[in-house]
């Protein structure tokens, strides 16, 4: 299983960027999907999960900013970002765990600044 995150970049305060989340291999389609962020300095931090139906579950601090959703015809997985703020600087990354083995991405680079 392999998973490789994009959609990063830099963007200014309020805007909003769509991340996605290419999982290849079988597997990730029939499994629960998630994002982590790991901001400098401070210690990776769940964000958002995804069950493999399509129901999600967000950290409280990103409610109603930040949406979760999958295809899995495609096997990705999206993280839709609005109104963001310069605290929300961070690595980005993806998750699963398959037969109780972790998979991680690469991380993709989100930077909120004007």
């Amino acid at each position: 299983v392999q998973l490789v995150e994009s959609g990063g970049g830099l963007v200014q305060p309020g805007g909003s960027l769509r991340l996605s989340c290419a999982a290849s291999g079988s597997g990730p389609s029939t499994h629960d999907m998630a994002w982590y962020r790991q901001a400098p300095g401070k210690e990776r931090e769940w964000v958002a999960t995804i069950t493999s139906g399509g129901s999600p579950n967000y950290v409280d601090s990103l409610k109603g900013r930040f949406t979760i959703s999958r295809d899995n015809a495609k096997n990705t997985m999206y993280l839709q970002m609005n109104g963001l703020k310069p605290e929300d600087t961070a690595v980005y990354y993806c998750y699963t765990v398959i037969q109780l083995q972790a998979f991680w991405g690469q991380g993709t680079q989100v930077t909120v600044s004007s």
